[in-house]
């Protein structure tokens, strides 16, 4: 993990503050119940210029998140893009994670948030590879964790709310713990779901499958990207249910994520993956940084630019 490093400004309710402005109650609503929504989101130097990854795709997903928490943010996805723009020029790096985020603030408390003014702040700072560079190029280890992914019918999976990240919170750290790099959650059928903050992708025989949204994730915007990037490079994929003693039977495992990138797996469990070799994930690894690094024509509409 590493430290946030302090920027200039971040965006809070509708403008530019100062870093050390950007302050709320210790008794805001969203701290107390975790009534809050966010996005992850990075900006990258390419040939033309700092450029968001697929930055409208990310809103939307903010927008719908907050619908399903009956959430009135307040800003529509116009005013959102701006703000994020905004703010990636006022801070002027080109390369950073941007974090928007929804909340319920100060005011009332109880478990109903309707009365509760919702706050809006986007910030950003450098950060590198999640997992590692080490992890990036060589492969992390894997644990099958004991904590379950929530159903569907307890919490709304869809929308990135922070409350499903406590369940993140304590796989991660279980994985920490027993000397792993990361987690991989079951759902409540016992079926591979995904990592805590990350899609998961198996490869057998060259073929690449992934759990289905009715499986208990994310429909994330990394996986997405991949699903495209492999279908336009003739690699045959499927999104279909596989088993714990899968993870252990594939030649190749990998991790998608903004924060992750796409990162190979190379253990799980104390088992080696395949052989050790990942030629199928080096090869979506490859396509991805040339989609974020503006080096894929094809996909231009992916970026938006900030003049930077």
């Amino acid at each position: 993990m590493v430290a946030i490093q302090a920027q200039k400004k971040i965006w809070l309710d509708g403008g530019l503050v100062d870093w050390e402005a950007a302050t709320t109650h210790v008794l805001s609503h969203g701290l107390h119940y975790a009534y809050a929504v966010f996005e992850g989101i990075r900006c990258h130097r390419t040939p033309e210029g700092t450029a968001v990854f697929r930055l409208r795709e990310h809103l939307e997903r903010f927008l719908a998140s907050a619908t399903i928490y009956r959430m009135k943010v307040g800003y529509d996805l116009e005013a959102l893009v701006r703000a994020v723009v905004e703010l990636v020029h006022a801070n002027g790096d080109p390369e950073a994670y941007i974090r928007p985020i929804a909340f319920s603030g100060y005011g009332e408390m109880g478990l109903d948030p309707t009365h509760s003014k919702v706050r809006v702040a986007i910030g950003l700072w450098p950060w590198g590879a999640y997992l590692g560079d080490v992890g990036n190029h060589h492969g992390i280890r894997a644990t099958v964790s004991s904590w379950t992914r929530p159903d569907s019918r307890a919490l709304p999976l869809q929308a990135k709310g922070s409350a499903n990240y406590a369940n993140s919170a304590l796989a991660k750290m279980e994985a920490s713990a027993a000397g792993y790099d990361e987690a991989i959650l079951l759902n409540s059928a016992g079926m591979v779901a995904e990592g805590p903050g990350e899609n998961i992708f198996r490869v057998k025989h060259g073929i690449i499958s992934t759990p289905p949204a009715s499986s208990g994730i994310l429909r994330g915007i990394t996986r997405d990207t991949v699903l495209e990037l492999a279908r336009e490079s003739g690699i045959e994929l499927n999104r279909v249910d596989f088993t714990r003693e899968e993870l252990f039977t594939a030649d190749e495992l990998f991790f998608t994520g903004t924060a992750a990138g796409v990162t190979p797996i190379r253990e799980v469990d104390g088992r080696p993956v395949g052989n050790g070799e990942h030629p199928v994930t080096k090869r979506i690894q490859d396509l991805y940084e040339d989609a974020i690094r503006g080096r894929l024509p094809q996909h231009r509409g992916w970026l938006t630019f900030t003049g930077g």
